[in-house]
Parts: C-alpha cells; sequence; structure tokens
C-alpha cells in the first residue's frame, strides 16, 4: 500500500490507525447494516457516537462543565461572523493581528462590530507574536480575539493574554490538541476539523455558558450558539461522518498519552527540524525563535531561486505538499499531530541530501 509523508497545511494526514479502524467499520458499523454515513443522526447508534466524541474531547483538554462543546458546520471561517453576532453587546471587539487568518476574522466582525486592532506583526511581516497587555485593551470590548497558530507564518502564541474580565476567543484551528491548554483562560475556542481533528467538514466549537443566549436580534439561527447548544449539536443534519471520524481521532490521540504525550511528540518533532535549520548554511527560518509554532514550520533557501524545484525532487521521495503559501513564499511544513517523528526524519535526511546538491 502507497503512503506518503502528508506536509499539507490542511486538510492533513489523518492517523494510518484510524484510517484502517474506519475502513473495517465502513460497510457495516456494529452490525447495523449500515456504514456510519447511512445512519439517522437521531438514531442510538449515532447519538452514542457523538454523546462519546463530546467526553473523549471534555477528557483529552479538561474542559469544565460550564463550557458547551458544540459540533457544527461552515468551517472556522463562518465563526468569524459568528462570534461577533453571539458576544456583541457594546458593538467593540478587540482583535490580535498575526496574519492571514487574522484579517479575515478582523474584516468580517467590521460587518457587525467595531473592530480595535490592538496589536498587530505586520510591520515584520508577521513573523512574530506580539506582546499583549492589560493597558492595550478597550476597557468595553466584548472581546478579545486572537489566532493560537499562524498556519501560513508558522507562528503561535506560547503564552495566553490575560484578558481579565473581557472574553478571550480563540481560532485554534491549527493546533488545537497538539498541546496542553488551559481552557478556562477562553471564553470561546473554535476549530475547524481539517488539521488534528478529523476531515474537512466538521467544526468544533467551545463556548462558555454565559456567552450563550445573547445572540443579536439578526444572528441566522444557524449561527446562533444557542440552537446548538439546546439540541445537542442535533438541530440540523450534522456532518455525521465528520464527528464519527473525530471520536476516532480522540480515541487515537488518548491512546498515545493524551495531550501532555502528542506535546511531547510534536515538540521533539518541531525541534529536530528547527535544529536541523538552524545549524544549516542554506535553509533559515523567517520565524522569530519565541514565536515559532510546532505546527507550521516554514523555511527558505536564501538568495537561491530553488523552491520549484525542491519542491518536485521532495515530492517524487514521498514528501508531499511542501510549497510554502504564496503570500510567504518558501517551503513549510505542516506537521500535525499525525505526522510521525519518521517522516520529519525523512525530510531531515531529504534537505541533507539537496543542500549537498546545491552546494
Amino acid at each position: 500500500m502507497k503512503r506518503v509523508y502528508n506536509f499539507s497545511a490542511g486538510p492533513s494526514m489523518l492517523p494510518l490507525e484510524v484510517l484502517e479502524k474506519a475502513q473495517a467499520e465502513l460497510p457495516n458499523y456494529k452490525d447495523s447494516g449500515m456504514s456510519v454515513m447511512e445512519l439517522s443522526h437521531r438514531s442510538g447508534l449515532f447519538t452514542d457516537i457523538i454523546t462519546e466524541a463530546e467526553n473523549l474531547l471534555r477528557d483529552l483538554m479538561n474542559i469544565p462543565e460550564n463550557y458547551k462543546v458544540l459540533f457544527v458546520q461552515g468551517g472556522a471561517s463562518q465563526q468569524f461572523a459568528a462570534v461577533p453576532l453571539n458576544l456583541k453587546k457594546s458593538g467593540k471587539a478587540d482583535y490580535v493581528n498575526t496574519g492571514s487568518w487574522s484579517k479575515k476574522a478582523m474584516s468580517e466582525a467590521k460587518k457587525f462590530m467595531e473592530v480595535n486592532e490592538i496589536a498587530s506583526s505586520a510591520d515584520e511581516n508577521f513573523t512574530y507574536i506580539p506582546k499583549i497587555e492589560a493597558s492595550m485593551l478597550t476597557p468595553d470590548a466584548d472581546y478579545v480575539h486572537i489566532t493560537t497558530n499562524n498556519t501560513i507564518e508558522g507562528t503561535a502564541f506560547r503564552d495566553i493574554p490575560d484578558t481579565g474580565n473581557i472574553p478571550l476567543v480563540a481560532d485554534m484551528s491549527s493546533n488545537i490538541l497538539s498541546e496542553e491548554m488551559d481552557v478556562t483562560k477562553f471564553g470561546v475556542i473554535y476549530a475547524g476539523a481539517q488539521k488534528n481533528i478529523g476531515p474537512a467538514g466538521l467544526t468544533v466549537v467551545i463556548v462558555r455558558e454565559d456567552l450563550i443566549g445573547n445572540a443579536t436580534e439578526h444572528c441566522p439561527t444557524m449561527l446562533d450558539y444557542q440552537t446548538h447548544s439546546e439540541s445537542g449539536s442535533l438541530y440540523n443534519t450534522p456532518p455525521t461522518y465528520g464527528v464519527y471520524m473525530a471520536k476516532l481521532v480522540f480515541e487515537w490521540v488518548k491512546e498515545l498519552g493524551g495531550l501532555k504525550g502528542i506535546q511531547a511528540r510534536n515538540e521533539k518533532k518541531a525541534g529536530i527540524l528547527y535544529d536541523y535549520i538552524a545549524q544549516s548554511d542554506f535553509y533559515a527560518s523567517p520565524v522569530k525563535e519565541d514565536s515559532r509554532s510546532i505546527m507550521n514550520i516554514p523555511f527558505i533557501i536564501p538568495g537561491r531561486d530553488l523552491d520549484d524545484e525542491f519542491v518536485k525532487e521532495a515530492q517524487a521521495e514521498g514528501l508531499e505538499t511542501l510549497k510554502g503559501h504564496r503570500s510567504v513564499g518558501g517551503m513549510r511544513a505542516s506537521i500535525y499531530n499525525p505526522m510521525p517523528v519518521e517522516g520529519v526524519e525523512a525530510l531531515i535526511s531529504f534537505m541533507k541530501k539537496f543542500e549537498q546538491k546545491h552546494q
């Protein structure tokens, strides 16, 4: 069976063990004579799936009882509108601009709110995470929004800002489940599934209960957190197979030692790649050291027009989707949870060979 190391920023690779279990259960789930894709979302079998998925996620992330876990559709991009429509009171919101997805979140929020850009790393092409201090916050802001990991730029918040009584909202799409995180620091966490959770189509929203039930008059029913909270994420047909796959991934993460175990694995992967880049005279990291992501690692070959050749030759060796985003250039290795250490070692081996060829 042919399998490559897929370094895509998303949809990302999935654990082989998860794919094999899904494959085995595909035509006949628990002797039902049906695939999960064919099960009614009101059936007992699917109720068990979505309940177990939520319980596993609560256990992995240590989610307190006063937070709701919602399984919805629309991707993180739909949450760019859902957040202001659910949290709007004074009509002001603070945003930290750390790159492409932050800018898109701000652009959408401006349709509904007064958006204050309280900090930005645009001055250095988004190669660092700005420090957030209490004095920067708008006193009557409805919320503060951050993107915890910047998929395109390769930066991440290493310290979560303290926003006091102002709810902190986080787009955690590309680093959810990758490391231990204190959920109580946030009012809302949202994440598209296609990085560390499962296939594209599912979105997870974790929202503190006191922030539910305050949606604006014009908030669409399907964007209202109360709609999904009251119905147990079953107001309409959810992405049933996506929820099932997420459950399998959550089980896989638990078997690896939970978030403590997965964080150690991710830090090891990122560490060996960053270390190799640092000692090389051929490659370089464009990201400030104290802001580096352990999920998305961009790197460049300074002064040489070799990017296309690198990507093509890597692909020939089973190292897929290493081309950097068009706004950044160079290469980018996305090493989400399912990427094994061996995949990063194979990339480094190729990088060494490519460097020797072009020295």
